[in-house]
């Protein structure tokens, strides 16, 4: 396990505000650090799998503007296979087991409220072992934290 100290997280907090923030105005941020050592602790970080840096995509910006957490039910021999399934939608940008009514959970990013109805019924619904699902809208997120690919279906071919 890697010590993290009140500088790492400062850095890290920097970086989560713009990933793109460069070493040097890090260090001016902070101050009294020098850029080579906040590279060297960036560095450090990363490569102890403490922080990522990437670009986390905003699916309302790209008009997927319906979020929705699907909860699934499906047979117990079939639960690995299922979710492996799942993780091949574009749209699915979030799975996980889960414990209680349901064995998968999973988040899904729609246009509209249509689009997401024809997923989970026509796909998720149609897939070998699924007994249930139920939809859970999510109108309103108050932190997000993961990260997700933009999908081939938002990006346009004109440039």
């Amino acid at each position: 396990m890697i010590k993290i100290d009140a500088i790492d997280k400062k850095i890290s907090d920097l970086l989560i505000e713009d990933g793109r923030m460069s070493c040097a105005k890090i260090a001016a941020k902070i101050g009294d650090i020098s850029e080579r050592a906040v590279r060297y602790r960036i560095d450090r970080l990363i490569k102890n799998e403490v922080i990522q840096v990437r670009g986390n995509v905003n699916a309302a910006a790209l008009g997927l503007t319906v979020c929705a957490d699907v909860f699934i039910e499906v047979e117990p021999a079939q639960v690995l296979d299922i979710a492996k399934t799942l993780s091949s939608y574009e749209s699915v940008s979030y799975i996980a087991y889960s414990t209680g009514d349901t064995d998968i959970s999973i988040q899904v990013f729609a246009h509209d409220n249509s689009e997401l109805f024809n997923f989970v019924t026509e796909v998720v619904g149609k897939i070998l072992g699924v007994r249930k699902t139920h939809i859970s809208f999510v109108p309103i997120k108050i932190k997000d934290d993961h990260i997700w690919h933009i999908p081939s279906y938002c990006v346009s071919d004109k440039q």
